[in-house]
């Protein structure tokens, strides 16, 4: 027998619609055996091209003891939905909604005796992730996702119980990485997130601080009254690159803040200067912030934000790490968006990154021309963007800074950036 229930179909029963959902009666009559109702969670991993679903963890650590040998790939089957939380105009596009079904590539027990199915995934897989991009707004908006879990047959637990789960009841999405960054709302309104080194370095002093700066598809949409203060996150692992064992050990644990655009850095860096300066020094007001280690990464929108701020704020940062940035407009005959004489002016260490085949904000007249612009600024010009055997386009040169890969003469980006002081 198999049985099945989603979050969507348990609101629609609960609203007094009729719904196909098992009741405990008929399963204990139909296989002899008590129904049993379980949550389960999605558990999300953000890959280098955006956060996926890789697995579901069904909450049945309250049964007993599981015996492992009867759960197999076919004692269940997963179809996921995911559609856009914004209204799509007639014509518009939104790419990476889905309707399928998920491979189950393993089922296993996790150490406190819940059910673990394993998903298949993968770099550039189609299903399976949790962001969708809305092509006339520009934009990554976080998916409405619902899960549908479907028992083919029972498992046992401790005295050769067969149990058949009649409700699957969808929970939260946990990605730890992301989960690990603090929800805050600045004084100005605009929303950041904020990662806290661990214990371990407390007692050490002063920590340092590195400030993300998003593209342009993680900025809110508030025409669509769309602010999530997660995107940033969810879409690429600029941010969780710095938070991870590697970095905080480079760093000797730092602070790492993301602040999310209520629309696009490039739509008014000289407004959005102060509002990103004025998180800085709320961070810094707030925990033990070693104000001459705080440093500005940030790709595309961000790259350019990042080189705005070291034109307004001269002597703030330690290091700016500006990714595929724009300096030029990107639309034709549009104004500087950084001009020569600020490109010359910078004195903030800098180390630019970019890719030769980048056919969203070309190297040469940006990215290459700010480098030889700025005094003893270092460049990493990649010929295409590749990770673990995968090529990306090649706008996302930021996947070699998330994984500290950009070096020169021996010395790699984080360990560089750790070095520097005001």
């Amino acid at each position: 027998m198999a049985t099945s229930i989603s979050r969507r179909s348990v609101l629609a029963a609960g609203a007094g619609a009729a719904v196909g959902l098992a009741v405990p009666g008929a399963a204990a009559q139909a296989g002899g055996h008590p129904a049993t109702r379980a949550r389960f969670t999605l558990n999300a991993q953000t890959l280098d091209g955006g956060e996926q679903v890789t697995s579901l963890t069904i909450a049945t650590a309250g049964l007993g003891r599981i015996d492992p040998a009867s759960l197999t790939t076919g004692t269940f089957t997963v179809h996921a939905t995911a559609t856009s939380p914004i209204p799509i105009a007639p014509g518009d596009q939104i790419f990476s909604e889905y309707d399928l079904d998920r491979a189950v590539t393993a089922v296993r027990l996790d150490h406190h005796g819940n059910i673990v199915l394993d998903l298949a995934y993968a770099e550039g897989q189609t299903g399976g992730g949790t962001l969708g991009y809305i092509l006339s707004r520009g934009r990554n908006v976080r998916l409405d996702l619902t899960y549908t879990i479907t028992q083919h047959a029972p498992f046992t637990v401790r005295g050769r119980r067969p149990v058949t789960l009649t409700e699957f009841v969808q929970g939260r999405l946990s990605n730890p990485e992301v989960d690990a960054f603090g929800h805050r709302v600045s004084a100005s309104g605009m929303k950041y997130r904020l990662y806290q080194p661990s214990r371990r370095y407390a007692g050490r002093g002063r920590r340092p601080l590195v400030v993300w700066l998003h593209g342009g598809g993680e900025g809110a949409s508030l025409p669509d009254n769309y602010y999530d203060n997660e995107t940033t996150l969810r879409a690429n692992r600029g941010a969780l690159g710095f938070a991870t064992p590697e970095a905080q050990r480079i760093f000797s644990g730092a602070y790492v803040v993301a602040p999310q655009s209520t629309s696009f850095w490039l739509e008014d860096g000289d407004r959005f200067a102060p509002l990103i300066r004025q998180i800085v020094r709320e961070v810094a007001r707030r925990h033990p912030i070693d104000r001459e280690r705080i440093h500005v990464v940030g790709a595309s929108n961000g790259g350019y934000m990042s080189l705005k701020m070291t034109t307004v704020y001269p002597d703030l940062f330690a290091a700016s790490v500006p990714i595929c940035g724009v300096v030029e407009s990107l639309q034709p005959g549009g104004p500087t968006m950084i001009t020569d004489a600020e490109l010359r002016a910078i004195r903030t260490p800098t180390w630019l990154v970019t890719s030769r085949d980048d056919d969203t904000v070309p190297p040469e007249p940006n990215t290459v021309h700010a480098h030889e612009l700025i005094d003893g600024s270092l460049l990493s010009l990649y010929d295409r963007v590749v990770w673990d055997g995968h090529q990306f386009p090649g706008h996302w040169s930021w996947i070699y800074v998330a994984r500290n890969d950009p070096r020169i003469d021996g010395t790699r980006i984080w360990q560089w950036m750790a070095r520097q002081r005001t």
